[in-house]
């Protein structure tokens, strides 16, 4: 049994192990303290490396333990120390393995568990009003997943359907391990169900769709504020007296791509034009994850699949009471999920991708 990790493995490890000293000394930066922000981000990057530098101290320690039981046995001076090595090699090699096993699973997901924060889409497809109803039902439900998870969840913009529910939603959700949960439900949803306005009892088919988008830092997105055209106009839509008449809606154009982001939730300009440079940069950075996933789509052929809006990923069906992710095969009890319990699929989700990683590692 093995008792040594491979050296590109311990290298890297040993590189993570670095980072996540030096994040620890930049916690206790008076600078760094004085920005909230700042320290938020820095410990949720902290602690999605804690599981690895934790084991790799954990394996170091069994393995010494080991190299001493080793050079006892190889000195053959003491009988009763002798026996113990023995008995304890074994059980020793058993934990190095396992802390080997587990090492590697923590590696592959560390950057997932870095990013704290996501931009949630969710927009009505095909169905007319009981799709809008439907991805209002979607909205619920990952509103109170998150209320499960303790994260902040707030809404960007939010558009109403003509007969309930909404035409599209963008939404803000921060906290540790979102996008590691909530990267899977980015794909097409689908509901088998009869619609609150069937007089016939007939079963419908509508659909909504998910994305979601890491929200990068500044140095993951590649951004040039002068490809960016601003202009700040009235709001849009139906409001009270100020929301129409004082500029504090902004609107953003990155003419290189031709992405559009309008905001215009808040009556501060200011608050206005900060949420729309976020989501701006969200969705730049997800069109350019895309184009180099695209570069390499050969390498990615898996069971999660892409993420791409275009795939089913789930169908719920009422009348069964039950919601099939087709991704994994696995069903799980529709009133549940749509209540928010979405953890028992997420981690079957998040299994089969450690999986897929690992052995392409």
């Amino acid at each position: 049994m093995a008792t040594n990790l491979p050296d590109n493995l311990r290298s890297k490890l040993e590189e993570l192990r670095d980072q996540y000293q030096d994040l620890g000394r930049r916690l206790e930066d008076p600078e760094v303290l004085c920005d909230h922000r700042e320290v938020a981000r820095i410990s949720a990057k902290r602690k999605a490396l804690a599981s690895v530098v934790d084991g790799l101290a954990a394996f170091d320690a069994a393995r010494a333990e080991h190299t001493e039981y080793v050079a006892a046995i190889s000195a053959g001076e003491d009988p009763e120390l002798v026996a113990l090595a023995r008995d304890e090699i074994p059980r020793l090699e058993s934990t190095m393995a396992s802390l080997a096993e587990s090492i590697q699973a923590e590696l592959v997901s560390a950057d997932d568990r870095a990013v704290g924060s996501v931009i949630l889409e969710i927009r009505a497809g095909v169905g007319g009003d009981e799709a809008g109803l439907w991805a209002g039902d979607l909205l619920e439900m990952y509103r109170r997943f998150a209320q499960n998870r303790g994260w902040r969840f707030e809404d960007l913009e939010l558009s109403s359907g003509d007969a309930g529910g909404i035409k599209a939603a963008v939404i803000q959700v921060a906290g540790d391990g979102v996008w590691s949960d909530l990267a899977f439900e980015g794909g097409t949803h689908q509901v088998k169900r009869v619609p609150a306005t069937e007089t016939q009892g007939r079963v419908h088919t509508s659909t909504a769709t998910v994305a979601v988008l890491a929200e990068p830092e500044a140095v993951d997105v590649e951004l040039d504020t002068a490809d960016v055209k601003e202009s700040i106009t009235t709001a849009q839509g139906p409001g009270g007296q100020n929301v129409n008449k004082v500029a504090t809606a902004v609107h953003l154009i990155h003419e290189p791509t031709g992405i559009e982001v309008r905001m215009q939730e808040t009556k501060s300009q200011a608050q206005n034009r900060e949420k729309a440079w976020t989501l701006l940069k969200a969705r730049l950075f997800e069109r350019q994850r895309a184009e180099r996933d695209a570069a390499r789509s050969a390498e990615r052929n898996s069971m999660i699949g892409t993420g791409n809006r275009a795939e089913k990923i789930r169908t719920y069906r009422a009348k069964e009471n039950i919601a099939v992710d087709h991704r994994i095969g696995e069903s799980v009890n529709l009133g549940g999920l749509l209540g928010g319990d979405l953890q028992p699929l997420v981690d079957a989700l998040r299994r089969e991708e450690t999986a897929r990683r690992l052995a392409a590692l």
